[in-house]
């Protein structure tokens, strides 16, 4: 008797335990991925555009007569294109020259800060000078739409950086910053550190027939005092362009070693 009461108790708690689901384990979900802070809006009529390099164009349609006369330029030019950046100057000179060709305007200043938001090179103020502001805006749109394609040939790590620019006809953009020869072929390697761009230029001048245009180091005057130096040069297309491809490969290789990392091309390289 007492055996079959147990036995009945045991059933009933059975029974029960079997009717209570039990509770469901909790789940983890994966929070939602934070969506990146949406670019402000610039509503000015002077705004043109962003680019790489933290580069922003402007346009002033019409330069006020003070500021003129302190700007020193030429007041045919009553509208100016702004194109300044933190990082680059090559990439921006280049594809300044670009713009030059593709316009009714005149690069009236070039000038190269100090920065590299903090590295080893310079930044870059580039002013377009223009009759129509519409030709001044269009200098300054082409110049955005090419940085993608002249930041191809930098490379940069925490140790330092390189530059690499080739054109098959310089313009006047190229001929004002670095006298390159009008129509012909030119190029410029940057290193820095400058011990880099020392060992560069020798092979650049090594491995083809080129003409040196102008070298810059740190004190000569050339370069705002930053770490690179920087050898121009021209002549035929081939040989340019070779001595480029020899230099690009021994200052990859040097900058390399210091950071212990590989370098990349800041976007997708084009020589």
């Amino acid at each position: 008797m007492k055996d079959d009461l147990v036995e009945k108790l045991m059933g009933e708690v059975m029974a029960k335990m079997g009717a209570t689901a039990p509770a469901a384990a909790p789940t983890c979900e994966a929070a939602p991925t934070p969506k990146a802070a949406p670019k402000k809006a610039c509503n000015l009529t002077e705004f043109v555009g962003t680019a790489i390099g933290n580069t922003v164009g402007l346009v002033i349609a019409n330069v006020d007569p003070l500021l003129h006369e302190q700007m020193k330029i030429d007041k045919k030019y009553r509208s100016i294109g702004i194109v300044g950046a933190r990082t680059g100057a090559g990439p921006h000179i280049f594809a300044a020259d670009e713009a030059v060709k593709a316009t009714n305007s005149e690069v009236v200043l070039i000038e190269l800060p100090r920065d590299t938001e903090g590295g080893a090179g310079h930044g870059s103020l580039i002013l377009f000078g223009a009759e129509d502001v519409s030709d001044a805006r269009r200098a300054v749109e082409v110049t955005l739409s090419e940085l993608n394609r002249t930041f191809g040939d930098v490379y940069g790590n925490a140790a330092g950086h390189l530059e690499f620019q080739y054109t098959a006809r310089a313009s006047y953009a190229l001929n004002k910053a670095f006298g390159a020869p009008l129509g012909q072929a030119f190029g410029i390697t940057v290193g820095a550190p400058a011990a880099i761009g020392v060992l560069m230029a020798d092979t650049a001048a090594k491995a083809a027939t080129v003409e040196p245009v102008a070298y810059s180091s740190p004190g000569n005057g050339g370069t705002s005092f930053s770490n690179e130096v920087i050898l121009c040069f021209t002549g035929d297309s081939g040989a340019v362009r070779q001595a480029i491809i020899a230099a690009r490969d021994v200052g990859k290789q040097v900058l390399s070693a210091l950071d212990g990392t590989e370098l990349v091309s800041s976007t997708t390289p084009y020589i």
